[in-house]
């Protein structure tokens, strides 16, 4: 029996409609009961977490969230911060400047607002226009606030930038973007629309060692379930890693266990081909 059960959020908790399905909630719930801990990891900060957790009853059971791809993590019942690493003001500052040179969206956060200067920029998605705002502010239960400058508005340190473009567009210019910052930010694609800096050596396996270790759990006693790049080094580390039957190929080479989709109760599926 595993002690801890560690998820990324899209494209493996839920299903591709963002839900989490009966079957996979009822064999979450059923894990917590015989004392696993669930840890919630994902690029999303942990308002936009909290959804989720709410469904998987995890308030109750000292459930964890590892937020901004690993830049925090923290106690959802306590709000204990585990681990937590920033982006200075002044790198931050220089990265919102520098965003200025191209066509794309920076958006960062703090506390229940999130922040950028044009809350109508869209791209096209599925053939349609597509407003990055209002997307981001309902999943993550954000209040919108738009400033006339980033860079001259911003005066806190940020556990990440993330940036938004049309794919097409970001696969042009990102080495162009990170380029200035080599060496002292760690950036990388999380969507094919996503873009984000993060401080360097952010991951989510560095925040996952610091909090199981305040925990007092071993990576033996952890499975870990993903289906994108990022979530690739948590794949690697756990005892056990599962790659969801939707995963990209790269994570599917480096797990233990290739489950069902997303869409196919994958989660469940895998928990009960380990006797969980």
């Amino acid at each position: 029996m595993a002690k801890a059960i560690l998820l990324d959020i899209d494209g493996t908790l839920t299903n591709d409609q963002k839900i989490i399905t009966p079957r996979t909630r009822d064999a979450l719930l059923a894990a917590q009961s015989d004392g696993a801990v669930l840890v919630l990891a994902s690029g999303r900060p942990s308002m936009g977490l909290t959804g989720f957790a709410d469904v998987l009853h995890m308030k109750e059971h000292n459930g964890v969230f590892v937020c901004f791809n690993g830049a925090k993590s923290v106690n959802y019942q306590t709000n204990e911060v585990y681990f937590q690493q920033t982006l200075t003001v002044e790198q931050g500052k220089r990265v919102l400047e520098h965003m200025h040179k191209f066509n794309v969206c920076p958006i960062y956060d703090r506390g229940a607002y999130m922040y950028l200067e044009n809350a109508f920029f869209t791209i096209e998605r599925y053939g349609a226009p597509w407003t990055i705002a209002e997307y981001e502010a309902h999943n993550n239960n954000y209040l919108l606030c738009e400033v006339a400058n980033n860079a001259e508005f911003m005066d806190w340190e940020l556990n990440k930038i993330l940036v938004a473009g049309q794919p097409e567009y970001l696969q042009e210019v990102w080495q162009q973007m990170a380029a200035p910052f080599e060496g002292e930010l760690s950036s990388m694609f999380t969507a094919p629309f996503y873009y984000e800096f993060t401080p360097l050596g952010v991951d989510k396996t560095r925040a996952l060692r610091e909090t199981f270790a305040t925990l007092g759990i071993d990576r033996s006693e952890v499975i870990a379930f993903g289906d994108a790049q990022n979530d690739q080094s948590m794949i690697e580390w756990a005892g056990t890693g599962v790659a969801m039957g939707n995963a990209v190929d790269e994570v599917k080479a480096v797990a233990d266990y290739v489950t069902l989709s997303n869409n196919e109760d994958g989660i469940a599926a895998a928990l009960e081909h380990f006797g969980m």
